[in-house]
């Protein structure tokens, strides 16, 4: 199973204050359990919403709203993908995690769809099309 783990935004992250040496520090060991563990896909630290946009669609209408975005607790300041066996496993990953800002923080954990998942809404054609994509992810 996918997990991706989202570390939530807070208002110094949004501020663009970056993390301490100690933190960089636990965070590069915590990921390096993960990676020698199997666990580990990806991870990344986003810039700022200052820095983002948001589209919103509706029909054919595209509509964009340059960030920053004012409700904080929305917002995602990183995110990593593991491979786990199941939330549990990902919930017990996430409690040895460091904690990502200095004082509270929050960090969501979403399973991803597989592709056995979504099979029952795709017709073979789209399935074995939509598998011929993925296994171009990545290539160039």
């Amino acid at each position: 199973m996918k997990f991706m783990v989202i570390v939530k935004a807070t208002k110094e992250s949004e501020a663009g204050v970056l993390p301490s040496n100690e933190l960089m520090e636990a965070m590069g060991k915590f990921n390096e359990e993960l990676i020698k563990a199997g666990v580990l896909l990806a991870a990344e630290s986003l810039q700022s919403s200052s820095k983002g946009a948001r589209v919103k669609l509706s029909g054919n209408s595209r509509t964009v709203t340059d960030g920053p975005f004012a409700e904080t607790k929305e917002l995602i300041a990183g995110f990593r993908l593991w491979q786990v066996s199941s939330k549990e496993e990902a919930i017990e990953w996430v409690k040895r995690c460091p904690p990502p800002h200095e004082g509270e923080c929050e960090i969501e954990i979403r399973q991803v769809f597989e592709m056995e998942d979504l099979s029952p809404a795709m017709s073979e054609r789209v399935r074995r099309k939509e598998e011929a994509l993925r296994g171009q992810i990545g290539r160039k």
